[in-house]
């Protein structure tokens, strides 16, 4: 038998509720995550803001040689460091030996790039500092560059040199989140895996400006300013997986998005209206995030969300009064904090039978207008893989 859970949403603090929407664990694994969260706490000196790139933490990866992005700030002995080391380094950063192609500037209160970098630089970053402009000349020594933090400084588009990228051609990471950019760079290297904007003031994409990423997997640009994305701003994107745009300015779903993303987020925008072909053509979306839209079931389709390649939706913490029309293979809904007062089998199964009942998994209905009697007799015909329910 599934479990059912009550209670009063409000009562339950944000940790809780994300950890509710997770499967539950075993204990020794929650001993293990403790005891390392413990470890980390210990190793770093940085907040968990500062550790939080764009909203995809980015470990240490030990079997690709990377180095963490953790900073290394009271952690080593930069002077022993600068003093042993078989490079030069410039005299406001870290060079660890472990990391030979790692430099570390980041939480220096920097106004400027330093001068003369190791030329083997690899990993570079200048996160948490207090940088407002790029010239063309800031990476004139440096050849090879894979990674390029810039989070958490004061960058602005009319202070940064154009094409002061496209010589990069092996650069794969690019984050400069909590800036204060106006526009994406331009030129940016065609090798680039995932650039990260998030939390700027960006308005628009830009014509041609990311044309020639064919390469790019994740563009985060949640916590900006964008009400519209024109047609074919976005058409050389032909590989991109995760696309956040939550936070924005966007009254609908924009329409000319890339057909490969699988992972679509638009939370945090005031939605007027999902038509029924709001994500028609995603043929390989598995999880959609629509929480804090203002949507309600009178200017959302019936049909918005039936579409079977979704594995996740979120439309918690909107005003649904009925439980929307999903595909039978969804395996995780959340709608907690809407108005819904009934409980209807149809929206998960148009039939019953042997092979025809839902895949869900996860049902939350916390915080709405129901209680365990609105269950009707024959749902688990239709949840019968249900493990856990929270209303």
């Amino acid at each position: 038998m599934p479990s059912i859970s009550f209670g009063n949403l409000s009562n339950i603090s944000p940790e809780n509720k994300e950890l509710r929407r997770r499967q539950p664990v075993s204990m020794a694994v929650l001993r293990i995550l403790s005891a390392l969260s413990c470890v980390l706490a210990v190793a770093s000196t940085t907040t968990l803001a500062d550790e939080d790139y764009g909203g995809v933490p980015l470990w240490i990866d030990r079997f690709l040689g990377e180095p963490s992005v953790l900073s290394l700030r009271g952690r080593l002995d930069a002077a022993w460091y600068r003093a042993t080391g078989p490079r030069a380094c410039p005299r406001q950063c870290d060079c660890p030996i472990q990391w030979p192609t790692a430099l570390y500037c980041d939480h220096r209160g920097l106004t400027d790039v330093p001068e003369v970098l190791p030329a083997g630089t690899q990993y570079f970053f200048l996160q948490n500092n207090n940088i407002s402009s790029l010239t063309a000349s800031f990476l004139a020594n440096v050849t090879g560059l894979h990674w390029l933090i810039l989070d958490r400084n004061r960058l602005k588009s009319e202070y940064l040199d154009q094409g002061i990228l496209q010589n990069q051609t092996q650069l794969s990471y690019l984050f400069a989140n909590h800036n204060h950019l106006s526009s994406i760079p331009s030129n940016l290297p065609a090798g680039l895996k995932q650039l990260r904007l998030a939390h700027n003031q960006i308005g628009s994409i830009g014509s041609g400006t990311l044309d020639n990423l064919k390469n790019l997997t994740l563009l985060l640009l949640q916590g900006n300013v964008l009400k519209t994305i024109k047609e074919g701003e976005l058409d050389g994107l032909l590989h991109l997986n995760l696309l956040d745009l939550s936070g924005n300015s966007f009254s609908s779903v924009p329409r000319h998005l890339p057909r490969s993303v699988e992972q679509l987020y638009l939370s945090n925008n005031s939605l007027s209206v999902i038509d029924e072909d709001s994500f028609m053509g995603f043929i390989d979306l598995k999880y959609l995030r629509l929480s804090h839209c203002q949507l309600q079931s009178g200017n959302t389709h019936a049909q918005a969300f039936n579409l079977s390649s979704l594995v996740e939706l979120d439309l918690s913490h909107n005003r649904f009064t009925v439980i929307p029309m999903v595909p039978s293979t969804l395996q995780h809904l959340y709608l907690e904090a809407n108005e819904i007062q009934e409980f209807n089998v149809s929206s998960f199964c148009r039939e019953v039978g042997p092979l025809a009942y839902s895949r869900l998994k996860i049902l939350r209905l916390d915080g709405n207008k129901m209680s365990y009697s609105h269950l009707p007799s024959d749902w688990l015909f239709c949840l019968r893989v249900i493990q856990s329910i929270y209303i």
